[in-house]
């Protein structure tokens, strides 16, 4: 996939949340990290919408308009994908909060 995380950018919104460690290592991974004044959550509670909506008000990922072509005398039907007049669904909100892609964590299930 992409370079979706603020690694892509250079820098580590969770270096502070991970403890442990000598104070020098902790120095040293606070200078590649700008300051900040809040904690980062290791929680992700909404994202962009992948769907559209069209003119008349259906979500789908993709829509598509039946149209006739005539060839050699035969009436065939073909589907054509729509491109115009779509809106994007927007920011949606997840229901169960996901961990964020750059959290430092280790997923363990017995």
């Amino acid at each position: 996939m992409g370079a979706s995380g603020s690694k892509a950018r250079g820098l580590w919104p969770f270096a502070s949340a991970a403890g442990g460690g000598s104070p020098e290592a902790a120095g040293a991974e606070q200078a590649l990290v700008r300051p900040r004044g809040r904690a980062v959550p290791p929680f992700v509670f909404t994202r962009r919408g992948s769907m559209f909506y069209d003119e008349d008000g259906d979500l789908a990922h993709e829509f598509y308009e039946e149209t006739i072509v005539t060839k050699n005398g035969q009436k065939r039907a073909k589907l054509r994908r729509v491109h115009k007049n779509l809106i994007p669904q927007g920011i949606v909100k997840l229901d169960p909060p996901r961990i964020h892609v750059d959290f430092p964590v280790i997923l363990y299930e017995v």
